[in-house]
């Protein structure tokens, strides 16, 4: 197995509070990670540093045995993609959002294979058309699945993805990530029992320190 993630006496902190409080971790490729643990526990911080979003305390993080530099960033998140819990959709039409990771890398938009995302998660080609404003909540989510896998990242930091969710919508998403992503690398927060129970690697945080079931 391919090491991707070597976390080492990670720490973050914020004023009067520790988050994370010294975590050790070895991501492998293809590993499914869920993660539980209480609302402010720390969850969606490691998963925030994994994708280079804010920047550990103290502590050392590399992937694929390299510290990550600055000027790297960029191309660091075509191959790790973060998946927000409320999507986060230009106020626009959904063509121009599932356009926007074709523009940043100058490639030409591909229908063919956005269609095709699309019909996986059950929305036609009809809502190519469509106004963001005038989805649900379920459809936004599907829309941002579809931008950000279009690439087809490497790894997904899902960060409680189908909790704001109907059971139609929370059932769709989940089917695709268990069937459609298999060999990906997922770390998947939640704080749905049947979700954690899914992950081949069971994680908790509780008060910042990480335990594996």
């Amino acid at each position: 197995m391919t090491t991707l993630f070597n976390l080492k006496n990670i720490f973050y902190s914020v004023p009067n509070q520790t988050i994370l409080n010294n975590i050790n971790l070895t991501i492998e490729a293809g590993d499914f990670i869920t993660i539980s643990g209480p609302s402010g526990s720390g969850k969606s911080t490691l998963l925030k540093i994994l994708a280079s979003m804010i920047t550990p305390t103290s502590g050392s993080l590399t992937y694929k045995g390299e510290t990550l530099k600055k000027e790297q960033i960029t191309d660091y998140r075509k191959e790790v993609s973060y998946f927000f819990q409320q999507p986060t959709l230009f106020d626009e039409t959904v063509m121009d959002n599932l356009k926007f990771p074709f523009d940043i890398r100058q490639a030409e938009f591909d229908k063919s294979r956005v269609t095709k995302l699309l019909k996986r998660f059950k929305l036609n080609e009809s809502y190519l058309d469509k106004k963001i404003v005038d989805l649900s909540g379920g459809e936004k989510q599907r829309i941002a699945f579809v931008r950000n896998l279009v690439f087809e990242p490497d790894v997904l930091l899902l960060d409680e993805v189908t909790s704001a969710l109907d059971d139609e919508n929370k059932e769709i998403i989940q089917q695709f990530i268990t069937e459609d992503l298999k060999g990906k690398t997922i770390i998947w927060v939640t704080h749905d029992n049947g979700e954690f129970k899914l992950g081949k690697r069971q994680l908790s945080i509780v008060d910042g320190i990480l335990e594996e079931k």
